[in-house]
């Protein structure tokens, strides 16, 4: 049983050796460790630090692509290494490494493929009182949205199974968190959370600049993603609400024409006819855009059993040459 703990970086010079150091080198039912990152396109001594520390894999990017193209590249690089389980963390030692045999221990014992760790957020001193009510209520949107019990849903201390790796997809340049909550979901991949802990801050959070760009981007990319697994439901709700105020402005107009009242309520029969036509076309894009997802299914399917035979075929000739 191989495990890659992989770690996205964008000029981490200063804390990365911290992060490594807390990372365990030894875990009951784990064979081997080894050690990946991700250069985001670093300006600084990133990757100097992290080979000198002795790092196995580096993925360099030469220029910053974004947290969630980092996470994914290096996904891809923990299968074609031969991981069994991937565990990604953060280069700013936010977690505690020790809890990383938290993390991949449902994974062994066989009881989940994702494991996400769950922070204390309301004890956590460097959260704003503004900032700890906003996780709270992203997370219960993922959850409505994913039909899931995920409580920490931004919470990048998560362990993969290889299963679960092949089938993740990312399509967000914001974050792989939230979308890949919402993906397991909807496509019935067992998740679950552990309780972690976390260590005081060494920095600022790079991903966003103010809490309006944080808010506003995750609640972008949690209705992309409903849109992309839910796109029946999601269309018929828009759609129901317009048809619904078009018929109730159709009943008001009616209302006046019967008391004798309709000669100057013409403006409500325009706006009743738009809406209703404008609910309609857009159960029709509802259709449509279910007919888009079931062809993405087929789709994420042959990309699975592609990279299973990628990633599955370099695993099978690394253990012949160890052999």
């Amino acid at each position: 049983m191989k495990l890659i703990i992989q770690i996205p970086c964008y000029n981490e010079a200063e804390t990365l050796e911290i992060a490594l150091n807390d990372l365990p080198k030894k875990i009951d039912g784990i064979d081997e460790i080894e050690y990946l990152i991700i250069n985001d396109g670093s300006k600084d001594a990133t990757v100097e630090v992290a080979k000198k520390w002795g790092v196995h894999y580096v993925v360099n990017f030469k220029r910053n692509k974004g947290l969630a193209k980092g996470f994914m590249a290096g996904m891809d690089a923990c299968l074609r290494n031969g991981a069994d389980i991937i565990v990604n963390t953060d280069a700013d030692n936010q977690y505690d490494g020790a809890d990383i045999e938290k993390l991949v221990r449902p994974i062994l014992e066989g009881k989940s493929d994702i494991v996400i760790g769950e922070r204390p957020i309301d004890d956590t001193e460097h959260f704003s009182p503004l900032k700890k009510k906003l996780q709270h209520f992203g997370s219960y949107v993922v959850r409505k949205a994913s039909k899931s019990d995920i409580p920490d849903a931004p919470s990048g201390f998560r362990a993969y199974s290889r299963e679960a790796a092949m089938r993740m997809n990312v399509i967000n340049e914001y974050t792989y968190t939230l979308e890949t909550i919402v993906q397991a979901g909807r496509t019935k991949i067992a998740q679950t959370s552990v309780p972690i802990r976390t260590n005081p801050e060494l920095r600022k959070s790079r991903l966003f600049n103010s809490m309006f760009g944080y808010v506003k981007k995750s609640m972008l990319t949690i209705l992309r993603a409903f849109m992309m697994y839910k796109p029946m439901r999601f269309f018929n709700t828009v759609g129901a609400i317009i048809m619904t105020c078009g018929v109730a402005l159709g009943i008001r107009f009616l209302v006046y024409l019967f008391i004798g009242e309709g000669t100057g309520h013409i403006q409500s029969l325009i706006l009743t006819s738009m809406l209703i036509l404008v609910g309609f076309q857009t159960f029709l894009i509802g259709l449509q855009a279910d007919l888009i997802a079931a062809n993405r299914k087929l789709i994420e399917d042959v990309q699975y059993h592609v990279r299973k035979m990628d990633y599955d075929g370099v695993k099978i000739k690394e253990d012949v040459e160890r052999n």
